[in-house]
């Protein structure tokens, strides 16, 4: 029979762990900050939810994700697409080879250094969750990519805002560098929401744009290793954010409607990164080793300084 101490501890957690998620909703807790509380319930081991964590946070960041897109003018999406193409081809094929390379050096498996690789390229864990299968990671691998992402993703949404004030970028700028240069949407969104709305708008693009690599990717490294047969994660949600954004353009409503539901998905989305903090553990930590780490950190460092230089020039 359980303790009542353990019994009222279990329920304190609780009761704090809803309350830091129902702070998260309102105006004044900022997305950086929401991460921070999450990392505390996360590196404290207080997450009372942590196995049905994961599903909730998948889901209310797509849905948020989507509900930006009510913010968004097609014609200025479709440009800020273009605009940022290039830049996305260029880092993809230059990430994955030289992780690759990176990775044989360091001695690890080409499978993690794939996994990690790819989610430094393209979109951190979705990345990895649909490139996994194709090269039949052990759940081991997927751990450890999944834990270097997801840590290196929580420091950049604290880095990037005063990195880019510092470095004097454009709202453009900051906004084509966070989508490249930031593993997850999550962290991308937030990152963007701090330095500015035109950011945010030009981010949010650019990152989901780049997330449809996800298809090519995996289809490619299915037809490298002759796999034909594997089911492909296709992110449909981005499609429906195009939805959201051509409704915005198109049909005539109040303003005010579209500001409310862009101003609830920015809650959501802080909410999103309370949950992510929340998810990240010592143990996770534990997990990920040096190795891995050293390539995930690398290979950040090199896309972000690439992708800063070649903004830098031609923009």
């Amino acid at each position: 029979m359980p303790q009542m101490g353990s019994i009222a501890e279990g329920r304190g957690s609780r009761i704090l762990f809803v309350l830091g998620g129902l702070a998260c909703l309102t105006p004044w807790i900022s997305p950086p900050v929401a991460l921070a509380v999450g990392l505390v319930f996360g590196l404290a081991g207080a997450h009372p939810w942590r196995k049905q964590s994961g599903t909730a946070t998948r889901v209310l960041l797509q849905a948020s994700v989507v509900g930006l897109g009510f913010g968004m003018n097609l014609a200025a999406m479709a440009a800020a697409g273009r605009q940022g193409f290039w830049f996305t081809v260029a880092t993809i094929v230059g990430t994955l080879a030289l992780g690759l390379v990176l990775g044989r050096a360091l001695g690890m498996s080409g499978r993690a250094a794939h996994l990690i690789s790819s989610g430094t390229a393209i979109c951190g864990g979705s990345a990895i969750a649909a490139v996994g299968p194709v090269v039949g990671a052990s759940e081991e691998e997927m751990s450890v990519s999944l834990g270097t992402v997801f840590i290196l993703n929580a420091v950049a949404l604290f880095l990037f805002p005063p990195l880019g004030a510092w470095l004097g970028m454009t709202q453009a700028e900051f906004g084509i560098w966070a989508a490249i240069a930031i593993h997850d949407t999550s962290s991308v969104v937030g990152a963007a929401t701090k330095f500015g709305t035109e950011a945010l708008q030009i981010a949010t693009t650019v990152k989901l744009t780049r997330a449809l690599w996800i298809i090519p990717l995996a289809l490619g490294t299915a037809l490298v290793l002759h796999r034909r047969s594997t089911r492909i994660a296709i992110p449909w949600f981005i499609f429906l954010f195009v939805a959201a954004a051509a409704t915005r353009t198109w049909i005539p409503v109040p303003e005010e409607v579209w500001s409310s539901i862009v101003y609830a998905s920015k809650r959501g989305l802080t909410l999103t990164l309370f949950l992510i903090g929340a998810g990240i553990t010592i143990a996770n930590l534990r997990r990920v080793g040096a190795r891995p780490m050293i390539l995930g950190v690398l290979l950040w460092i090199a896309i972000s300084c690439a992708s800063l230089f070649a903004i830098r020039a031609l923009l």
